[in-house]
């Protein structure tokens, strides 16, 4: 066939094929230009999910008479005018191609009121030179008939009516999410599902997270805000108790746009790797700010997936962020309050620590060196507590060591006095059944599971004590060849610093092959082979690999629990405190090595609503 130019009712439909796979990509699509438009109010009606009608409407700026029949021609908009303003996009929408795609495979009407005009106007995609008078307030309303109804074809793949409105319900969630300050109204059949009022402080956000993600979210998140190196990460991280079976919760914005992207989710997920139970997902709704040249919008379609020109720099500071935010959930006088919404906004470190070329690792790893910050920073080590032989009597039993006191009986407890300066976790009372510390605070009762917390604590001592004595390396009697690729082998050959540095020893010996000469001693008995093989894949990916940590963190775990309090041990007055004090003082004491909660707290209120006192 020869070569010929392409009709332009086709080239919008090839066009439409990329940015509008269903009645949800239509409702992203106008959603994005009402929000650049500048409006604070958005009206969405819908009928047949979609499909029959979408219907939005919003208060922005408008667009003035003679824009109006442009604005439905293809690559015509007002967001970029060169390649400079590309390379520094901060609108949602600036291909142009929306309007004309939709209006390809659907009934289309544009009526506006342009914000300095008396009269609004209104066209349809049809017959875009009929211009027509139309009685409309500033700002602008897209009405969507009959989608698909030329490309038979393509209506054939939609789904239910119900499904493909719960595509619409995220896709507004996730607008709404990215825009406090907008109010949304979601209609359905003339049946409100979704009104959601603009917030314009912190406490009015947290009323719409309430609403969008549920009350349980908000209540078990913490807040997260920082900022270095010219980049900004705020907004909120669930507790990694409130884990979910599915990574259904999981919101991240750049610079108010929805992303989807790897580098993100795997700095998110090692944060979150040392106290998630495994197999589940957590859940947040995070946002990261920084300048427009330092990511490209412009590398998908539908916008969904972006680059980032410094992406081992914007991991390091997501994944350091977050692991700190999480390793500060520990019992403390805010977090003991159940009508308190932890926080975390303090200072991590030296904005510049997260400079380009910085090497920074996790606190609790054992390639961890201070000497990556810069040299006028002095890192302070979190204090934990005292080493696990020299603590308080809490290990008496543990270690052979003679018991100071009798154990508590049912009816032998200690009551601390009240004073303004009683410790989060309060003092104890009794032990239930061998398994939970009774402690009273100033809020209520606090209830302790004395072996998961007691694991997480020796986990956590275990950690430090490996990182102050460094890892030891064990050589093998017979070096391991490992054949590999070649990409595989240039990363090994440059990154053996990082090897040695975790207690492995590899060299190369060949364009395809190296060998595994020394092993850390703790996986000693570890399939090594796929684990340096797992670790190359991440460093190639990444540029970063926790593998190994992990591994070994594994064999801490499970040291840790067999040398915790077991259950149905009896202890002492003196021994409960002596665990509720290092509760207080460990890092990511809220939960086991596990993910499950260590404590919870009661109120006095809840107390007394279980005995109907004061109804």
């Amino acid at each position: 066939m020869p070569i010929r130019p392409l009709p332009d009712h086709l080239i919008n439909q090839i066009a439409a094929g990329e940015v509008v796979e269903r009645p949800a990509s239509v409702v992203k699509e106008l959603l994005e230009n009402a929000v650049d438009a500048g409006a604070s109010r958005i009206e969405i009606d819908l009928e047949q999910g979609g499909v029959k009608r979408i219907r939005i409407r919003d208060n922005g700026c408008g667009i003035p008479k003679n824009e109006l029949a442009l604005a439905l021609s293809r690559h015509a908009t007002s967001k970029i005018a060169s390649l400079e303003d590309l390379e520094q996009v901060r609108s949602l929408g600036f291909r142009g191609e929306a309007l004309p795609s939709i209006a390809s495979v659907a009934r289309l009407t544009l009526s506006s009121c342009y914000q300095e005009a008396e009269q609004g106007w209104s066209l349809q995609a049809e017959h875009p030179q009929n211009l027509e008078p139309a009685a409309h307030a500033t700002g602008t309303t897209v009405d969507v008939h009959d989608l698909f109804f030329n490309v038979p074809a393509r209506r054939k793949f939609l789904k239910t009516e119900k499904t493909e409105l719960s595509h619409i319900e995220e896709t507004v969630r996730k607008i709404a999410l990215s825009r406090f300050d907008i109010s949304f109204h979601l209609r359905h059949n003339q049946k409100t599902l979704m009104l959601l009022n603009s917030a314009q402080n912190r406490l009015a956000s947290e009323r719409r997270l309430a609403e969008v993600c549920g009350e349980p979210f908000i209540q078990q998140s913490h807040y997260v805000e920082y900022e270095a190196s010219g980049l900004r990460l705020w907004g909120w991280v669930a507790l990694p108790t409130f884990s979910r079976s599915q990574a259904d919760l999981q919101y991240f914005y750049v610079n108010n746009r929805a992303v989807r992207d790897r580098l993100i989710a795997h700095a998110v997920r090692q944060a979150y790797q040392d106290v998630l139970y495994h197999g589940r997902h957590p859940a947040f709704v995070l946002y990261m700010e920084m300048e427009p040249q330092l990511v490209d919008v412009n590398a998908h379609p539908t916008k969904h997936e972006v680059r980032f020109r410094e992406g081992r720099l914007i991991h390091d500071f997501i994944f350091h962020t977050l692991h700190q935010a999480l390793a500060e959930v520990r019992p403390s006088a805010e977090t003991a309050s159940p009508a308190h919404f932890p926080t975390y906004v303090q200072p991590l470190a030296r904005p510049d620590m997260f400079a380009a070329n910085a090497t920074v690792g996790s606190t609790n790893s054992p390639n961890f060196n201070t000497t990556s910050f810069p040299a006028n920073y002095s890192y302070q080590q979190p204090r934990l507590g005292l080493p696990v032989r020299e603590s308080l009597p809490i290990y008496a039993k543990l270690y052979g060591q003679p018991e100071s006191a009798e154990p508590a009986t049912n009816a032998q407890v200690s009551i601390q006095p009240e004073t303004e300066d009683m410790p989060p976790l309060g003092y104890a009372l009794a032990q239930l059944h061998g398994v939970y510390v009774l402690a009273q605070n100033a809020h209520g009762l606090v209830l302790v599971d004395m072996h998961a917390a007691h694991e997480r604590i020796t986990y956590e001592q275990l950690k430090l004590s490996m990182q102050a004595d460094s890892i030891r390396s064990q050589p093998l009697l017979v070096p391991h060849a490992m054949p590999i690729s070649r990409r595989e082998a240039d990363q090994a050959e440059a990154q053996a610093a990082t090897f040695q540095a975790l207690g492995f020893e590899l060299s190369r010996i060949g364009l395809e092959k190296i060998v595994i000469r020394a092993v850390p001693s703790l996986l000693k008995d570890s399939d090594t082979e796929s684990l340096v093989r797992d670790v190359l894949a991440d460093l190639i990916t990444h540029g970063s690999s926790q593998r190994i940590q992990n591994a070994m963190n594994e064999i801490l775990g499970t040291m840790a629990c067999h040398g915790s309090v077991r259950a149905n041990r009896r202890l002492t007055i003196p021994e409960m405190n002596a665990l509720l004090r290092d509760m207080e003082r460990t890092e990511r004491s809220g939960q086991c090595n596990h993910g499950r909660p260590t404590w919870l707290q009661m109120s006095m209120e809840q107390i007394d609503k279980l005995f109907m006192r004061g109804q």
